[in-house]
């Protein structure tokens, strides 16, 4: 049985602690990666933090390292986006982690422990956003740097939220440090909230730098491509067309980004913060720990020695969806007695291996400090992503011709020189290439996280979670329940979602 994470940091907690409190937090939690590594000098207080360059550079360290964390783009990561979708199924032993099963078979409840991880991981971050972006506003420094971190830490805190509003809909809209009695918040209309989402990508924008502007050192931070590439994800969700096309257009014609020529090696080592790739979460194993997630190991093969626990299986349905002789089923799925991504090894058909397939996608070898120490990281955005948006919203916007160019782009990367699969679409008519496009962003984005909330925005989540055997409710599962413990601790002041 895995062992349990207890739910810490619940938001009403962490909205009352002190900027001291956070500080230590920081530093405790020391932003080890290889492009984060700044270790503090010195004694450090509430009366001296925020004073310095060092400061800043520091405290929006500590947001990227929280991306990281069990909290936030590990187990309930993966059950809120690939478990809980029809490209999945939970994994690993039947008996194993039950508060899982019924986030794949839609029997959960509020109690939940997935719903209260994700709130208060995701919350816990924008509360270090806050305090960067509110703080390093007053620190002496040169401006440029000060301009750039405070857009970082936009970009950040529009992350967290984009991800906390398609889960739970209404919420606190929270943009500040909050003192001790202003802790009990009311849920604001997730328009309100979606509007501070683009607010923070717009500053971004503005603020960050391209991809090519930064040095080899800040590898993994938020660019403008990043930026713009999210708001057309944000733009397309809220189908707002015209501006999901723009800001698609405004990545495809930057120059920053290209697809690489084999789609298997995305998701190796050697993918990792590729000329396709706009946003990853960044790990390393580290001989003594600290700079890694657990995102591989709680997705690697279970029953062989250092992969994994062999939870977010590919589910049948996911694997009868490919078109006849897509490579892309292949880079996808790991199955048991194939040769491992890198060469290494096979995956032995042996009684230890439970299950008979996995996500490739999060499979890394062997490495320095064992199962958590994973050093894969974590593909949040890339650029066939942002070529499949723009390929929607231009067929939305009467554009045939050119979704047909951003669609077939995809598609002829993924066949190669096999000239026999997948052919270029010709269809024209809106509503057959609509379908189509979609059904190629679930074949191209497979187990990356994107199912679920493509359903959503498509509003045909209720037909296909029904269509896969689902316990889906309708006008109660399109959102998941506010964590019971978050109601319990503010005395009723927040509210449920309907149905719960």
């Amino acid at each position: 049985m895995i062992n349990h994470k207890k739910m810490k940091n619940l938001l009403y907690k962490f909205l009352t602690k002190s900027v001291f409190a956070f500080i230590l937090l920081i530093f405790l939690q020391s932003c080890d990666s290889e492009f984060l590594e700044k270790k503090p000098l010195g004694q450090l207080t509430s009366d001296n933090f925020f004073e310095t360059e060092q400061h800043a550079i520091w405290a929006t360290n500590a947001v990227y390292n929280h991306m990281r964390s069990w909290e936030v783009h590990v187990f309930s990561y993966i059950a809120l986006t690939d478990i809980v979708s029809d490209d999945a199924d939970k994994g690993s032993t039947p008996n194993d982690a039950n508060f899982l099963n019924e986030i794949d078979n839609f029997t959960f409840d509020p109690g939940n422990i997935t719903f209260s991880t994700v709130w208060g991981g995701y919350y816990k971050g924008i509360f270090r956003a806050n305090l960067a972006i509110q703080n390093i506003p007053d620190i002496d420094m040169d401006q440029s740097l000060k301009d750039q971190l405070i857009a970082e830490n936009k970009f950040l805190r529009a992350y967290f939220y984009f991800k906390l509003v398609r889960w739970f809909g209404d919420l606190p809209l929270i943009t500040r440090p909050l003192t001790s009695d202003e802790y009990k918040q009311e849920r604001v209309s997730a328009d309100q909230v979606y509007d501070l989402i683009e607010q923070d990508l717009l500053d971004a924008i503005e603020n960050l730098p391209e991809r090519s502007q930064y040095h080899s050192s800040d590898l993994g931070r938020a660019t403008k491509g990043a930026a713009r590439g999210m708001l057309a994800k944000v733009y397309l969700t809220r189908n707002d067309f015209e501006n999901a096309e723009k800001y698609a257009r405004e990545v495809i014609n930057s120059g920053q980004y290209q697809l690489l020529p084999n789609y298997s090696k995305i998701f190796t080592r050697e993918g990792e913060n590729s000329l396709e790739s706009l946003f990853e979460v960044q790990s390393v194993a580290l001989e003594t720990g600290g700079g890694s997630s657990q995102f591989n190991e709680v997705q690697g093969v279970r029953g062989t020695p250092n992969l994994g626990w062999g939870f977010n299986r590919p589910s049948d349905n996911l694997v009868s969806s490919y078109e006849p002789g897509d490579p892309r089923r292949e880079a996808t799925i790991l199955y048991v007695g194939e040769v491992l991504p890198d060469g290494s090894a096979r995956v032995e058909d042996n009684p230890n291996i439970l299950n008979e397939r996995y996500n490739q996608k999060a499979w890394v070898p062997s490495h320095a400090g064992g199962n958590g120490n994973g050093p894969g990281n974590i593909r949040i955005l890339r650029y066939a992503d942002v070529l499949l948006i723009a390929a929607e919203a231009a067929n939305e916007n009467g554009k045939t011709t050119d979704a047909l160019m951003f669609l077939n782009q995809v598609r002829a990367r993924a066949r190669g020189t096999n000239t026999f699969i997948l052919p270029d679409v010709t269809i024209t008519e809106q509503t057959e290439l609509r379908l189509k496009i979609w059904q190629e962003r679930r074949i191209e984005l497979a187990m990356e996280q994107h199912r679920w909330f493509d359903l959503l925005r498509q509003k045909r989540v209720a037909e296909v979670m029904k269509a896969a055997g689902k316990n889906f409710v309708e006008n109660k599962h399109e959102l998941f329940p506010i964590p019971q413990s978050e109601i319990d601790l503010s005395g009723g002041f927040l509210s449920q979602n309907q149905g719960y």
